[in-house]
Formats: C-alpha cells, sequence, structure tokens
C-alpha cells in the first residue's frame, strides 16, 4: 500500500540497523517505556518473530519507507483487541525525515491498512503532552483527543501528562 511516494512494508531482516540506531537511542525511552537499551540478539529475534500473526500476538511493525527504499522510521499496531475491533496505533521517525510529512502519510496508511484488512473500529494513541509534532501530525489525520491522563509517565525526575487520541472509523467508508 502506498500514498504520495511513501509505503509500509513488513519488517526485514536487512532493518537490524535503523531498527539498534532508534531502540537505542536513550531521548526516545520516554516515550517506549524503556530504560536500558536492547541487544543485536534480542531485535533479530523480534524481526524474526514478525511473521506471527497479529491476531496471535496482538502487535505488529511496520517500516515506513519511501521510493528510494529508505527505511524512515517505523509505525506500529499494538493492543490488538479483535473482540472491539481496536488497536494502539505509534510511530516514529529518524530525525532526518521529520516534519516533511512522512508521519503524517504513515498515520493515513495505517488508517487505510487496518480498515481493509483487519476490519479496525477505531484507532488510538498515548502521545505526550510534550511531543507537538505528534499531537499535530496525528490531529491533522482526523485523530481527536479524548482524554488526558495526568501525571502518567515519569521522567526526568518527575511525572508528565499524556494525552488519549482517537480515531473512529464509521461502518461505510466514510471516516468521522
Amino acid at each position: 500500500m502506498s500514498l504520495k511516494g511513501v509505503f509500509l512494508r513488513a519488517l526485514e531482516p536487512t532493518d537490524i540497523e535503523v531498527l539498534l540506531e532508534i531502540e537505542n537511542n536513550s531521548s526516545y525511552w520516554k516515550y517506549s517505556n524503556r530504560t536500558e537499551p536492547y541487544s543485536r540478539d534480542l531485535l533479530q529475534k523480534y524481526i524474526n518473530q514478525q511473521s506471527q500473526d497479529i491476531f496471535e500476538v496482538k502487535q505488529k511493525r511496520f517500516v515506513i519507507t519511501n521510493s528510494k527504499l529508505n527505511a524512515l522510521g517505523f509505525i506500529d499496531l499494538f493492543d490488538f483487541e479483535p473482540l472491539h475491533r481496536r488497536a494502539g496505533v505509534g510511530i516514529i521517525l529518524r530525525k532526518e525525515y521529520r516534519g516533511k510529512g512522512y508521519g503524517r502519510t504513515a498515520i493515513k496508511l495505517i488508517g487505510l491498512h487496518v480498515k481493509e484488512y483487519m476490519n479496525i473500529h477505531c484507532l488510538f494513541a498515548n502521545i505526550s503532552f510534550d511531543n507537538k509534532e505528534s499531537i499535530e501530525a496525528f490531529e491533522s489525520c482526523g485523530y481527536k483527543q479524548v482524554g488526558l491522563k495526568k501525571a502518567w509517565n515519569f521522567y526526568m525526575d518527575e511525572f508528565h501528562d499524556e494525552y488519549l487520541y482517537q480515531k473512529i472509523f464509521s461502518l461505510c467508508t466514510e471516516e468521522k
């Protein structure tokens, strides 16, 4: 599936270096609830397990790429609940690809994918109050702020709020 020269594809063994770069960047750990780096071996095993069905493991990572086949970043589905037809979505772009519209396009693509192939009714995103770029990207894609989790995450020696955003897909082809 592609849109505006941006594609989502499965995670491949050749993505290990980009995965290590992003997952082991400690400045992102506050958003992913990490406190230590991943080993190469563990991330390689994670890549190898990506062939498992989302209905079994309740999560899936896609690589965001462009027409030059550069790995721009990742977009994840997590906490997939088929009974309730919902899933969480998270996105991370490499620094050099931010602010160019790739994130917004990837968010739109994942929405198209889950509607077409997974019968999803609702996608949600948990976004730190200070992550202005993510807030703008999700809002521009039709996500609405529906909640505020006060003092939800602890990092940099203090508690921080987190917003809950949702996008509800209607039963017809139009989005709400």
